[in-house]
């Protein structure tokens, strides 16, 4: 993941222009998954939310204007991806390229597109260290691509960094919900291009539906 430090000057563009089939730009994507959030979970004034695997700060910044009471932090290994974060963010934040430098009890830990940069045999260890910085009751929330979508594996193969992609079913995911995690739910989410915009309105009523472009895993932070 380390290789983000290479295009995290055009990070956004990048994004947006390896999803131009579905008419939308990557601010899209990151709005979508804070609402989605906003949607399913009932959140606490004053919370504390983690994005971790935050890259430049774009779902922080949404995630930020969601739930404006809250506090987001952020972590990712890219150290000049966090260094673009804007200054806005880590104002009222921590933003950071080392873990110990992010706190625990978080209400929300949030990991978005990250997990199919990581080798298959770390990525057990990447979830458990996400939820271990929840509090309890707090919810560990992944998104993911889905492979069952034939439009996303294209999109993954044409996308410049995601040559180490390794997508994963949503039944993977699901599994590493373990130990003090307790498996919620599973989502099925973006489905309809833009100019089908008007087909969004039925999204959360196909959440079962396994050809959405990405899914959510939803876990809770056990005793």
């Amino acid at each position: 993941m380390a290789s983000f430090d290479s295009v995290a000057a055009n990070y956004e563009q990048l994004v947006t222009k390896n999803v131009w089939i579905t008419g939308e730009s990557s601010d899209y994507f990151a709005a979508y998954k804070a609402a989605y959030i906003a949607r399913r979970i009932n959140l606490r004034r004053g919370a504390k939310i983690m994005d971790y695997g935050c890259g430049v700060g774009l779902l922080s910044g949404h995630l930020k204007r969601t739930f404006p009471s809250a506090q987001v932090d952020g972590f990712d290994v890219s150290s000049e991806s966090v260094e673009r974060v804007s200054e806005e963010l880590v104002k009222q934040g921590t933003f950071s390229s080392a873990l110990n430098h992010l706190g625990h009890a978080y209400d929300i830990v949030v990991i978005s597109n990250v997990m199919h940069h990581v080798k298959l045999e770390d990525r057990q260890d990447l979830v458990l260290e996400a939820g271990s910085r929840l509090a309890v009751g707090g919810r560990l929330v992944i998104f993911e691509h889905n492979p069952i979508n034939p439009l996303t594996r294209w999109a993954v193969s044409e996308c410049p960094f995601d040559e180490d992609a390794v997508l994963l079913p949503a039944g993977e995911t699901q599994g590493y919900i373990k130990g003090n995690l307790r498996f919620l739910l599973r989502d099925y989410i973006v489905f309809f291009p833009r100019w089908l915009a008007w087909f969004r309105r039925t999204e959360p009523f196909l959440r079962g539906c396994p050809l959405g472009a990405q899914y959510a895993v939803v876990a809770e932070r056990l005793p």
